[in-house]
């Protein structure tokens, strides 16, 4: 599908506030109400937009501490699970206190980002939880100070 200026505008407003309603977007850029309400549905029709969802001041609701964590994964304990790094991706990403889960290049496999209430419930999510998971060969975690 064909994107042009007129749908990555639209969607930058959305990635900045998806609760706007279709008229305040037509407004905020100057485009007929009805031509942002037909492309947000093609966009949506088309997959572009997958879902809506919500930014959360994370302190707030008690998530204090964040952290990236590589995770360097064991091939051969995959193999002999029959097991794949996909498998374990999605496995992690699972858990709830994991925001996202990342396969990538380089000296790390995977790389995920967690959220906690505190220090020692980062310890007990990498010592308790991560590091017995099968497959998991070894962990290096760095604690996020801010974020932008």
């Amino acid at each position: 599908m064909d994107l042009d200026r007129k749908d990555f505008a639209i969607l930058d407003v959305l990635k900045e506030n998806s609760s706007l309603s279709t008229q305040k977007i037509a407004r905020k850029l100057g485009i007929p109400i009805t031509t942002v309400h037909n492309r947000i549905k093609r966009l949506e029709r088309e997959k572009i937009i997958r879902n809506y969802t919500v930014n959360i001041d994370n302190p707030k609701i008690g998530k204090n501490v964040s952290a990236f964590i590589l995770v360097a994964v064991d091939y051969k304990l995959l193999k002999e699970i029959k097991s794949s790094q996909y498998e374990l991706a999605r496995k992690i990403r699972s858990n709830p206190s994991v925001e996202e889960a990342s396969m990538v290049t380089g000296a790390t496999d995977i790389i995920i980002k967690v959220r906690v209430s505190d220090i020692g419930s980062l310890s007990e999510f990498v010592t308790r939880y991560l590091r017995n998971v099968d497959g998991v060969e070894k962990t290096q975690t760095a604690v996020i100070l801010n974020e932008f």
